[in-house]
C-alpha cells in the first residue's frame, strides 16, 4: 500500500469535522491523525510548528501545511480534481457563502454548541444571556439561508460544494445544543440530504 500523500490532523470538534467529512466525501488519499486536545497536544512545539494557532484541522502535504478548515476543504477538492471547490463562475458565490457563514450562521450555531455542550465539560456554566443572544442571531440569519434554500437545492449551483459543508458545520449538534434549526423548513430539507451521505454522518476514522 502506498503511503498517503497527505496527513489531516483532526479532533472531534466542528471545524475538523467538516474537513474530515470533505476528505471522505472526496475519497482523498489522506492519513487521519488525531490530536488529543484534552492532553494539550495542540500546544506542543511539534504541533505549533504545523499551526502556530494551536488548532485543528491542519493538512500536511508536499506543498507544506495548511490550516483553516474551509481552505483545507478547497485543497482536498483540488487534489482530486473535483468541482466541490469550483473554478468557474460559481467560485465567487461560494466565497460569499463561506464569508457569510463564518460571520453569521455557523458563528452563532457554534456559540450554542460551545455554551451548551463544551463549556460544561470543563466545569463551566452556560451563559444564559449569551445563549439567548446566539439564538436570536441564528434565527435572524437562518431566515436568510432558509429563503435562499426555498429556491435552491444546494448553496451554490446544482451540486454540493464546500459552501454546503461549511454551512452545515454546527447542525449535527442542533438538537443537543438547542440550535433552533427546526424552525426552518427549507434548511431542514437541505440538511436532510446531507445526512444521507455516509461521509457526512460518519466523518471520523473508526
Amino acid at each position: 500500500m502506498s503511503k498517503a500523500a497527505m496527513k489531516l490532523y483532526y479532533c472531534e470538534t466542528l471545524n475538523p469535522r467538516k474537513a474530515c467529512a470533505a476528505a471522505r466525501f472526496l475519497k482523498a488519499d489522506v492519513e487521519f491523525v488525531r490530536v488529543d486536545l484534552a492532553s494539550g497536544e495542540q500546544r506542543t512545539a511539534k504541533f505549533l510548528a504545523l499551526n502556530p494557532n494551536g488548532k485543528v484541522p491542519v493538512l500536511q502535504d508536499d506543498a507544506g501545511t495548511l490550516w483553516e478548515a474551509n481552505a483545507i476543504m478547497c485543497r482536498l477538492s483540488d487534489s482530486v480534481a473535483s468541482d466541490f471547490w469550483p473554478h468557474d463562475h460559481r467560485q465567487i458565490d461560494v466565497l460569499r457563502w463561506l464569508s457569510w457563514d463564518a460571520s453569521h450562521f455557523t458563528r452563532h450555531g457554534a456559540t450554542l454548541w460551545f455554551e451548551t455542550l463544551i463549556k460544561p465539560l470543563f466545569g463551566g456554566e452556560p451563559d444564559v444571556a449569551v445563549i439567548e443572544d446566539a439564538k436570536t442571531s441564528f434565527r435572524l440569519h437562518g431566515r436568510v439561508l432558509d429563503d435562499h434554500l426555498a429556491k435552491n437545492s444546494v448553496a451554490v449551483g446544482k451540486t454540493l460544494t464546500v459552501a454546503d459543508f461549511a454551512l452545515a458545520a454546527a447542525l449535527p449538534f442542533a438538537t443537543a445544543a438547542g440550535i433552533p434549526v427546526a424552525e426552518f423548513r427549507h434548511i431542514q430539507t437541505w440538511y436532510g440530504r446531507l445526512e444521507e451521505l455516509d461521509a457526512w454522518r460518519n466523518p471520523f476514522p473508526a
